[in-house]
């Protein structure tokens, strides 16, 4: 898989295009976005690990896999990272789960740190999950947290990105892959993604003004 990869897929795509139209209310925003993260799993775990070892089936024995070494971590931006954490957790149920919370300023576009909550990380497989990429000031400063604990290895998953996140991330964080289901055509003045689908954290707890 390459460091950028946006998943072609039918169903997510379709999933993706729900999720952005103004006709989705917060109850079907919700569940479309628990049910792409549950679909993204395969995508930002392709790369993990495994042992083989033999199973023992009620008729014969057969060779198997297990994942390697500890369970994955799965990190959560605040507050919209909740949303596919969720679904997420459906597939890697027995993650551990760390939380970064993090406020957009408004008028600089930087990140605003208020909260970290992260298991240990060192020498595992981290998926940080946050639905949009859009400056990738909020990315950055996740990922720099989680660098800080030297991982074996970290995966961002969002739903949809800007170029301009990107490669912002890009610069600055290299050795992070990038699972997305869609790669939108830019940001607009206020760093919003256009198309986009909004504000993720607005629409998922219903506080669109």
């Amino acid at each position: 898989m390459d460091v950028f990869s946006v998943i072609e897929h039918p169903v997510i795509a379709s999933w993706t295009d729900r999720l952005r139209s103004t006709d989705t209310d917060t109850d079907e925003f919700r569940r479309l976005l628990r049910q792409l993260g549950q679909l993204l799993v395969p995508y930002a775990t392709e790369h993990l690990p495994t042992t083989e070892i033999t199973v023992q089936t009620p008729l014969a024995k057969t060779a198997g896999r297990q994942l390697d070494g500890d369970t994955p971590v799965v990190v959560s931006i605040l507050r919209a990272g909740n949303g596919l954490l969720d679904g997420v957790l459906q597939v890697l149920s027995d993650a551990d789960v760390g939380f970064i919370g993090l406020a957009r300023d408004h008028e600089t576009l930087e990140a605003v740190e208020y909260l970290v909550n992260l298991p240990r990380l060192a020498n595992r497989h981290v998926i940080v999950v946050d639905p949009m990429l859009a400056t990738g000031h909020s990315a950055v400063a996740a990922l720099n947290r989680v660098a800080e604990e030297d991982p074996a290895s970290v995966t961002l998953m969002c739903v949809v990105a800007a170029p301009e996140g990107a490669q912002h991330l890009a610069s600055h964080h290299p050795e992070v892959r990038v699972v997305a289901a869609a790669l939108d055509e830019k940001l607009n003045e206020s760093g919003y993604i256009l198309p986009g689908l909004g504000d993720a954290g607005d629409r998922l707890y219903g506080t669109e003004i």
